[in-house]
Order: structure tokens, then sequence, then C-alpha cells
């Protein structure tokens, strides 16, 4: 039996182009990499320095919605007074 015409096949002679397009192609990809991780680090550094920050939000939110309460309750008292 024979092989079939179809069937593809490699060259073994690359040209310089196509070294040089592949290498270059390789050197851009590793350079938006090592951006694209310099940005990641960068945004973790940020959210690290906004962690305490969010933590007294959080704490201040609390406080403010116990003020809320606590303004809610003292208003009902006086107008209760007040209805006497």
């Amino acid at each position: 039996m024979s092989a079939p015409a179809n069937r593809w096949r490699l060259d073994r002679q690359v040209s310089a182009a196509v070294l040089v397009a592949v290498a270059l192609q390789a050197a851009a990809a590793l350079l938006w990499a090592g951006k694209a991780s310099a940005r990641i680090d960068e945004m973790q550094r940020r959210l690290e320095a906004q962690a305490p920050v969010a933590e007294r939000l959080a704490r201040l939110e609390a406080q403010a919605e116990a003020s809320r309460q606590s303004l809610i309750r003292i208003e009902a008292r006086l107008e209760r007074r007040d209805g006497r």
C-alpha cells in the first residue's frame, strides 16, 4: 500500500525572516506579560493600602446606623411626650 497523496509534511528549511518574526513575537509576548504582571502587582499594592480605609469605613457606617436608630428612638419619645 502506498501513502496517501494529501499527507502533509514539514519542510526542514526555515527562512531567517520567519525566525526573526517568531523571536520578535516571543519578545513582545514576554514584554506584555511583564507589564501585565507589573499592573497586577500595583493594583494589589493599592488594594492592600486601601484595606484599612475600607475597614474604617465599615465601622463608620455601623456607627452612623446606630446613631440613626438612636435618633429615631429619641424622636419617637419626643412625639409621645408632645402628644400627651
